[in-house]
């Protein structure tokens, strides 16, 4: 552990300490920015008001739309001059979601992240491979500061540029590697594809996030780079990447939240209620140390569930797997459809590759999905010159049509087109994010 006296911090004392920040917190806000003394004012909340954490469903919660009604600085509790970091969240259209940082806060990130990294499995001294974009987007700094803090090296390649990420992974021999999880198997397949020896590089561990992803992109990652794959989760408006990471040795039991930083709540989309340990809604977070933009119950769309595991090495609540985000979550025909179940379902069948997209179209009166998804490169060679526009010249084609058709019907209840496609006919991750649904229903 990299603080494992605040990692192991008994639950009554970390209570107490989220009590002690977080009425802090709400008075610094409440005192120095106007946004939030005018929203705590409406709802009749004073700091006073708020006498430690289990006040916290009192306060209002804080949207995305707020900080773009707010843009670019009227959110922050400092004055410009005296601000460290300026980021900007990725993805937005138009103006981007403007995120501010203190040198205070820069070390308080600085610090998760290094936590995370330690539960990752990374030590000092070892050499990590940065693939997360530098720039406006946190991810690349903010791994980059704490893997310096925890002891490692660092080679800030940023992300794409898949020849060079391989010439360096051969030639400098990282034990670790951090990106997102589909640029992970883009590096896996590229490998294959070169005839690269995986026993060729010195890579032990994968920290991916900044996208959702499945026990199946895990296991073809451990398999592709021989590596030992684990989840960080952030996001710009709280801090930026290490709010939670998975431990190493605790794999597929959810990551810890480090919440002497970061309190979180799950609540229902629709009511914004909280709901019981273990159910499922929309995570939402509190910054208790932050200075320069300070965010109180930060709404951030990603449905999952949080809960505490007696059994594991620390004393940090968990969080599960991002199923998906309210504001992505699909309902087609009164059914509610996230990407990652088919995800799951095409983990099942070997015959196609875990490359795929959601094509969502408006069909006379309703809404439809078609799946596209490739075959896998075995199926391709054993289909040589296949016609893919007529599945019925192709009894194994077939088969796999029908196959995936029944079993997206029978897990997740919808029945979807499906058009099977040839290698590298659907767009790899470059680095980034990658866009897993195409809703052409926006563009009418």
């Amino acid at each position: 552990m990299f603080q494992p006296e605040i990692e192991t911090m008994p639950i009554a004392r970390l209570r107490q300490l989220q009590s002690e920040r977080l009425k802090e917190q709400v008075a610094y806000a409440y005192n120095r920015v106007p946004f939030y003394k005018q929203i705590l004012d409406e709802h009749g909340i004073n700091p006073g008001t708020i006498k430690g954490i289990q006040d916290i469903h009192r306060l209002p919660f804080t949207k995305k739309s707020d900080l773009l009604h707010n843009y670019p600085f009227g959110l922050c509790a400092v004055p410009k001059n005296e601000l460290a970091r300026i980021h900007c969240s990725s993805g937005s259209t138009g103006k981007p979601t403007v995120v501010t940082y203190t040198a205070g806060d820069l070390s308080v990130f600085s610090d998760t992240v290094a936590r995370s990294l330690a539960a990752a499995g990374c030590k000092p001294g070892m050499t990590i491979q940065n693939a997360y974009g530098y720039g406006l987007f946190t991810g690349g700094l903010g791994l980059h500061y704490g893997a310096e803090k925890l002891g490692l090296t660092v080679i800030p390649i940023s992300g794409g540029v898949t020849d060079r990420q391989l010439v360096l992974l051969v030639d400098f021999q990282p034990e670790v590697i951090c990106c997102t999880p589909s640029y992970a198997q883009t590096l896996a397949e590229e490998m294959i594809k070169r005839k690269i020896d995986p026993g060729a590089i010195n890579l032990k561990y994968a920290v991916l996030g900044a996208e959702p992803w499945t026990e199946a992109v895990r296991g073809e990652v451990e398999k592709g780079l021989h590596v030992v794959a684990t989840n960080i989760y952030g996001l710009s408006e709280i801090m930026g990447p290490g709010i939670s990471q998975e431990d190493f040795e605790e794999k597929g039991t959810g990551s810890y939240i480090w919440e002497d930083h970061y309190f979180p709540e799950i609540v229902d989309k629709d009511t914004g209620l909280p709901v019981a340990e273990g159910e499922y809604g929309v995570l939402v977070f509190t910054t208790l140390t932050k200075k320069a933009m300070p965010m109180l119950r930060y709404w951030t769309n990603d449905i999952t569930n949080i809960y505490y595991d007696k059994s594991g090495k620390r004393t940090h609540i968990k969080m599960g797997p991002i199923r998906g985000r309210s504001d992505d979550m699909l309902i087609i025909r009164g059914v509610n459809l996230f990407h990652t179940q088919v995800e799951a379902v095409l983990a099942d069948l070997p015959g196609l590759s875990a490359n795929y997209q959601l094509v969502v179209y408006h069909e006379r009166t309703m809404d439809s999905v078609e799946v596209k998804v490739e075959i896998s490169e075995q199926t391709t060679q054993q289909l040589p010159g296949a016609v893919f526009e007529d599945y019925n010249n192709h009894e194994i084609l077939m088969g796999l049509h029908h196959q995936l058709s029944k079993k997206i019907k029978d897990n997740i209840g919808l029945t979807m087109k499906v058009s099977l496609m040839n290698l590298n006919q659907i767009p790899r991750s470059e680095g980034g994010k990658l866009k897993r649904i195409l809703d052409l229903r926006q563009t009418k």
